[in-house]
């Protein structure tokens, strides 16, 4: 593999901007959420790499705490938006008042508009109000009474939680929602010695304690663009096709059992989205070109939500993850 074709497009003093701003954003996130690497690299990568998070735990896994986080690292305008079954679109996007003194109506934005934005148990609003994210998610714009009108910022980050285990009062995300997130990323419990940190944090008050930021919003946009020139070899490029490929073609990678379980894979944006955290997982690896493995590592992560199980896979109680790591491993590695 040529690691050194596209190397020289990211300057020395381009790459040591993107280490430090990682770096910045791994130790903030550190100092205010005790343990949940899985969720501090993948928080990461989906700034680094400027897509959309699903988040999914039970409750008091601090799933809001790092999502704020996160947002008050680099200064950005933070939104939180509780799901519930009566919340309506326009909770979300805004809406349009008439003022009957002048005649006219006046655009009011919802809190959609801000650089980060916490839809906390997305699965508890209707499937018409999580359709109201779509258009903002993808096109970046959002449409208020026939009139579209484009995101005023350069940095806009979802991050959506959802609880697992409770199904009463909840919609399941459809898979067009689903398939907007780049990223969903699944956190269990911490281990004893992280709770005794977390109690000796709340009685030392450090664990609320405000810090200042450390990152600018400008700083995020500067890294991200560093993140596209990272190098992507042609092999790499085939090899996320070929992952891609076999969740739609279960039948040429797995043994017939387990090739019945998938009732529909994985769509174009997981081609494309694995592109692109191959790059951001390269430059938080210190390199400027991708590898196989930048692709492997986070195959559940960009590959959890696109792939559809049937019943006989939870009946059979054989995870999507399993499923994933056959069908990853039947595709040979460059």
């Amino acid at each position: 593999m040529n690691g050194n074709r596209m190397s020289d497009a990211i300057s020395r003093e381009e790459f040591s901007f993107a280490q430090g701003v990682i770096d910045k954003l791994g130790n903030y996130f550190a100092g205010r959420v005790v343990g949940q690497e899985n969720l501090k690299k993948s928080l990461i990568t989906s700034i680094v790499a400027d897509g959309h998070i699903l988040i999914e735990s039970v409750p008091g896994l601090a799933k809001t705490t790092a999502a704020k986080a996160i947002s008050d690292a680099v200064g950005g305008k933070f939104s939180r938006i509780q799901c519930t079954p009566d919340l309506l679109p326009s909770d979300i996007i805004g809406t349009q008042i008439y003022h009957q003194e002048t005649g006219k109506f006046e655009t009011i934005f919802g809190p959609v508009f801000a650089n980060f934005v916490l839809l906390d148990e997305v699965n508890r609003s209707s499937a018409k109000t999580q359709s109201a994210m779509l258009e903002a998610m993808q096109e970046r714009q959002v449409t208020i009474g026939g009139i579209t009108y484009k995101m005023p910022q350069d940095i806009f980050i979802v991050i959506a939680t959802q609880n697992p285990i409770e199904q009463e009062g909840t919609y399941p995300l459809s898979e067009a929602q689903t398939d907007r997130f780049m990223i969903k990323e699944t956190i269990t419990y911490p281990s004893a010695k992280e709770e005794i940190i977390i109690m000796n944090k709340i009685e030392d008050g450090s664990i609320a304690k405000k810090m200042p930021p450390v990152l600018t919003l400008e700083d995020v946009d500067k890294v991200q663009n560093i993140a596209d020139k990272v190098y992507v070899d042609d092999a790499v490029k085939k090899y996320i096709a070929d992952i891609v490929t076999a969740t739609r073609q279960p039948e040429k990678h797995l043994d017939k059992k387990f090739a019945s379980y998938i009732r529909i894979g994985a769509s174009p944006r997981a081609t494309i989205n694995f592109l692109k955290i191959a790059k951001a997982s390269a430059l938080m690896n210190g390199r400027t070109y991708a590898v196989p493995e930048d692709v492997k590592n986070m195959r559940h992560q960009v590959l959890r939500h696109r792939i559809g199980l049937n019943y006989a896979a939870v009946a059979d109680n054989v995870s999507v993850e399993t499923i994933i790591d056959k069908l990853v491993n039947s595709v040979p590695t460059p």
